[in-house]
């Protein structure tokens, strides 16, 4: 990250990682000014009993620290480091490393059995909520005039996201002690959102035993350094996908990993045949019947809207689960299951309605220490972690904050930085980054 101080040429270039350094920067500052001084979003906060006096040019030199690139802590001030670290990027708290030596088992070890329990009632009451919110949203949207069709649409995309919250509990076996029951419940779910069950079931299966690992992880990764390197145009395509198109970017997801049969092993075609054929005759005939009676603005106002909707959840709640500047991606060489699964996951608390109608799927720490606990133990299950390794949690409130941080910082991979922002690497090309550091206001 650049951040401008006072003359043009002098800029400040930080990295997320917590590393041991010091930097000296050239400021202009008057001799009678004191406080500390911090950089955040390119301006300049002050401190201090004397900070409201106008900064004239003088040739001497201070010390800057800038609070959204960090400069590593002394151990002895390290959980004052970390909270400045949370607050610059929008956490609430930001986890001690975990020591090397804890496993995963270690972890999982502590959890009551009782956040394992399969409850059938407590499984179909989910199913309920997300039925009925969702035939509720559908009817707002019959009924809405045209100024409040948003809302409408932002309901039912958030209910029609409990669907997919039901469906990735069959696919981790959470659901039902019924295999059967699971598969046809998981592919029903995941037929209104046109994602196949089972290609997105074995993708996911990795993306959980090899959660941020460089090459491995089905989820997203860092943008590559080569790729972003090797053609104008697809940097140009990278800079805007990651950048201001990021919370709708599981739609590319969505075309690359699921519906291309090369992708998978000789051992899982066939059930990625069956459904994929789900969803194309899906497709084949329930897109005709809305567009036979609502016409094609029928078919974009109940559906496409609602599935744009669906798919912003979907990318919001991936990036925000793994993403941040101080949460290394990690060669398989290097990497540790319990600090991937711990220490690189993030629980983020979203409004009430959002919580309820996505069935807590952003209470997702507990869900990567173990994928067979069940959505509606998940907060018991988070309670334990935070009883037991409660000091090594990453933890945030959904605010503009968090996803500014994400969305301008977290883009080319850097094995010491952990990421490398655009406006660093192509300032010229990265308007759409610049743009998003303009619009979108740093509230936490």
């Amino acid at each position: 990250m650049a951040c401008r101080i006072a003359d043009p040429s002098v800029f400040l270039f930080t990295g997320p990682r917590q590393r041991t350094r010091s930097q000296k920067i050239a400021t202009h500052s008057a001799p009678c000014m004191t406080g500390n001084w911090h950089l955040t979003w390119d301006r300049l906060l002050v401190k201090g009993e004397n900070n409201k006096k106008w900064v004239i040019p003088m040739r001497r030199t201070r010390t800057v620290q800038a609070v959204a690139a960090p400069v590593a802590p002394s151990s002895a001030d390290s959980a004052g480091y970390r909270k400045q670290l949370a607050e610059s990027y929008g956490f609430r708290k930001i986890g001690e490393p975990l020591p090397d030596n804890i496993t995963l088992k270690d972890v999982m070890d502590t959890l009551p059995k009782k956040v394992f329990e399969i409850d059938d009632m407590k499984a179909w009451k989910s199913v309920l909520v997300s039925v009925t919110s969702y035939a509720f949203g559908l009817f707002m949207i019959s009924k809405a005039p045209w100024y409040l069709l948003p809302f409408a649409w932002a309901w039912t995309g958030t209910a029609v996201t409990g669907f997919f919250v039901i469906g990735h509990d069959c696919a981790h076996k959470s659901f039902s002690r019924n295999k059967l029951v699971e598969d046809i419940v998981g592919t029903l779910a995941f037929l209104p959102l046109i994602y196949p069950y089972e290609p997105w079931r074995f993708k996911h299966d990795r993306h959980h035993a090899k959660t941020n690992m460089l090459e491995e992880d089905t989820a997203w990764h860092p943008v590559w350094k080569a790729e972003f390197d090797s053609s104008p145009i697809l940097r140009k395509a990278i800079i805007f996908g990651y950048g201001p198109f990021r919370p709708w970017m599981s739609i590319g997801h969505w075309l690359i990993w699921h519906f291309d049969l090369k992708k998978f092993r000789s051992n899982e075609t066939q059930r990625v045949k069956i459904s994929l054929a789900c969803v194309f005759g899906f497709m084949a005939v329930g897109w005709p019947l809305i567009i036979y009676k609502a016409g094609i603005m029928g078919w974009i106002k109940f559906w496409l809207m609602p599935w744009l909707g669906y798919h912003f959840w979907m990318s919001t709640f991936t990036m925000v689960h793994h993403t941040a500047p101080h949460i290394p991606f990690k060669s398989s060489d290097e990497w540790n299951a319990a600090q991937a699964q711990l220490n690189g996951t993030v629980h983020c608390d979203y409004p009430s309605w959002i919580e309820i109608l996505c069935h807590d799927i952003n209470v997702h720490i507990p869900h990567h220490v173990s994928s067979r606990i069940p959505h509606y133990n998940l907060r018991m299950a988070h309670e334990s972690l935070q009883e037991n390794w409660g000091k090594y949690l990453n933890e945030a409130k959904w605010n503009w904050r968090l996803m500014k941080t994400i969305m301008t910082l977290c883009h080319v991979y850097d094995k010491e930085e952990n990421y490398v922002a655009f406006d660093q690497l192509a300032p010229e090309e990265s308007q759409p980054v610049a743009f998003l550091k303009r619009v979108m206001p740093d509230y936490a």
